[in-house]
């Protein structure tokens, strides 16, 4: 049986030469040398010069790492603020639960609690890992070891009353170091000398020192950068911002992760932009699994009775192969 229009070609036997196979019809036309290795480098320059000059053009900046030393030099008297609220134990990372402590503020489905599921895996205990223990370190200094020795020999609510009276001090002043004498205990002492250690780029090698294997861990140092003002008003700057659909950004205006859109998209919805809401309150782990649902759904689009025979229903299929349909 034949179709009618359409050149057929002789089946070859499974015993024929190649000779016979050409002479049979497979091509007997004209033949000529390829060099894929010369095609191949010229591709290769091609292309690498493509990459460079694309990248140069398109490509966003390369912002340097924020540093706990470029902090403390800048923002001083955020980072002995910060310092402070660490020794009083109510900073975000104090409160801020699995996977990090036991202190709550974790986000919730109803009854069920994705962030405290695979339980506290990375401790982390503020007041000593950011700031006791890296000031610990130095066996030199007789009057901080001190002062270490007696703020952690204090009860709890002495030094709650030590980190909120320099913390009003510091508010009423002004400034840390325009602060007069009072009821501060150990307080600026060992907030000065953590400032006097991040100055000198100390704490930025103390911090992944505490790690028990290589000490290349930065999430304590991170942590301690987010409990402050001073990252996040750099993530405002470079329209990192939640509200300025920072997930899809790279620095600045400059396109990222594009592809998480529909997460940045639900995030700007009112419901989760409303204060004091349950939506609000627990965005992260609603919004997440949200998004799960729907990819999960889209996976099994083609076993879904119904949404599968869309295609069917509008056949904009034929519109896109219209040249084809024209035909047959």
């Amino acid at each position: 049986m034949t179709t009618t229009g359409i050149p057929q070609t002789p089946t070859p036997t499974s015993n024929a030469s190649p000779g016979s196979r050409l002479k049979e019809g497979y091509w007997s036309g004209p033949t000529r040398h390829y060099d894929l290795l010369k095609e191949g480098a010229i591709a290769l320059t091609v292309v690498s010069l493509l990459t460079v000059v694309l990248a140069a053009l398109f490509s966003s900046p390369d912002v340097a790492a924020v540093s706990l030393q470029q902090w403390a030099q800048a923002r001083p008297d955020d980072f002995i603020a910060t310092t402070v609220h660490e020794l009083a134990g109510d900073s975000t990372s104090a409160g801020y639960g699995a996977p990090y402590n036991e202190a709550g503020g974790d986000q919730s489905l109803g009854p069920i609690s994705p962030q405290r599921l695979a339980g506290v895996t990375h401790p982390v205990d503020p007041v000593n890992d950011f700031v006791v223990s890296p000031l610990s370190m130095q066996k030199d200094n007789g009057p901080l070891q001190g002062a270490l020795k007696q703020w952690t020999t204090a009860d709890p609510s002495q030094q709650a009353t030590w980190t909120k009276n320099y913390l009003d001090a510091i508010d009423k002043a002004g400034s840390y170091d325009k602060v007069e004498t009072g009821d501060f205990g150990p307080a600026p002492q060992i907030a000065k000398a953590e400032l006097t250690l991040a100055l000198s780029g100390g704490l930025d090698s103390a911090m992944p020192a505490q790690s028990p294997f290589y000490p290349v861990n930065t999430t304590r140092a991170m942590l301690f950068l987010a409990d402050g003002s001073y990252l996040d008003d750099l993530a405002g700057e470079q329209h990192l911002h939640g509200n300025t659909w920072g997930m899809m950004n790279t620095v600045g205006d400059f396109p990222g992760q594009t592809w998480l859109w529909l997460v940045s998209l639900i995030y700007q919805l009112p419901a989760f932009t409303t204060p004091d809401t349950f939506l609000a309150a627990n965005a992260d782990a609603v919004i997440l699994t949200l998004v799960g649902v729907l990819s999960l759904g889209f996976a099994m689009v083609p076993f879904l009775p119904g949404i599968r025979s869309i295609p069917r229903w509008i056949p904009l299929y034929r519109i896109i192969w219209r040249d084809w349909y024209s035909r047959h």
